[in-house]
């Protein structure tokens, strides 16, 4: 006698109401879904982990620049505080002509002038530099320098430039309101 064992209970009733085969059927379909799932993962972390990494040779691209730049910048530096030291400024001033000022004069804040501003006085020792307006210099063919000629001064000019400039002088109010 071959029988063959009888499913009992729950199973049994399950495996009346499923055909044969419809098992696998129902598996392919969870089956590909994980599977792009885990795929779709993959390649988002793949294109996250590349615009990481690209981000971060920018950034080192970018720190790179900052400290040339940081670099020349205190090159610069330098060099404006080599040009601003006043034993600079003085050897400068004095190539350029230029000589120390006389005694200054202050004026208060009511308007009142306080001191007596003095000339200053030209050094025999400095040389005086030949000075020419830049649409001469850009002309100019040869890097001698011309004379300029010099206005015979009118018997007016002549009497206004030997009158003594005045001793005290006039001090005009600001008109500047709240000054």
């Amino acid at each position: 006698m071959s029988r063959k064992p009888e499913l009992r209970g729950r199973a049994a009733r399950l495996a009346r109401l499923l055909p044969a085969g419809a098992g696998t059927a129902a598996r392919t379909p969870f089956v590909l879904l994980v599977v792009l799932l885990l795929g779709g993962g993959l390649i988002g972390l793949l294109v996250l982990n590349s615009a990481l990494s690209a981000g971060s040779f920018q950034l080192d691209d970018l720190q790179r620049d900052t400290k040339s730049l940081t670099d020349e910048e205190q090159a610069l530096q330098r060099d404006v505080d080599a040009y601003a030291a006043p034993d600079a400024l003085q050897r400068r001033a004095r190539e350029l002509g230029m000589v120390p000022g006389g005694d200054p004069a202050f004026l208060n804040p009511d308007g009142t002038v306080k001191g007596v501003p003095g000339a200053a006085a030209q050094q025999s020792s400095a040389r005086t530099p030949v000075v020419r307006p830049p649409e001469v210099l850009a002309l100019a063919p040869s890097p001698t320098p011309t004379a300029v000629p010099t206005p015979t001064p009118t018997p007016s000019t002549a009497a206004a430039s030997a009158q003594p400039p005045a001793a005290t002088p006039s001090v005009q109010p600001s008109t500047i309101p709240g000054r």
